[in-house]
């Protein structure tokens, strides 16, 4: 097995995959940045729930997805072959608001609303709508 060169793709295309099969959980490799990202996703209420499963260095996220919630559109922005930054006054709300844009910046992972309240910008990760 290769090692996987974007680890974070690797995760939302496994949310992809997953909800696309109905399936109400995935699991996918853990990693620090991963798991602050699904917690991110979790105080946003688009997934209802994030768990760490195994031993170190072998543990597992396992995402649960709302039942009640349609298929999320997941879309990766910033790639290993072309990073995407974006500072304060090029973020942009998400389809009008209805939908949220994950930053990296100096502060740690946030969203972009709470990006532009803080005034800062940052590597944009993916959009969840």
């Amino acid at each position: 097995m290769s090692p996987v060169t974007d680890p974070i793709g690797d995760l939302l295309t496994r949310m992809r995959n997953a909800q696309a099969a109905r399936s109400l959980r995935c699991s996918a490799p853990y990693s620090g940045i991963k798991h602050e990202l699904l917690q991110l996703l979790k105080k946003e209420g688009w997934i209802a729930d994030v768990a760490v499963e195994g031993d170190a260095p072998f543990q597992d996220l396992i995402v649960t997805f709302a039942a009640d919630k349609p298929r999320l559109t997941i879309a990766r922005v910033s790639k290993p072959g072309r990073r995407a930054y974006s500072g304060v006054d090029g973020l942009k709300p998400v389809l009008h608001g209805f939908g949220v844009a994950i930053l990296t910046t100096s502060k740690g992972l946030m969203t972009d609303k709470e990006a532009r309240k803080q005034k800062v910008g940052g590597e944009v990760l993916c959009t969840i709508s």
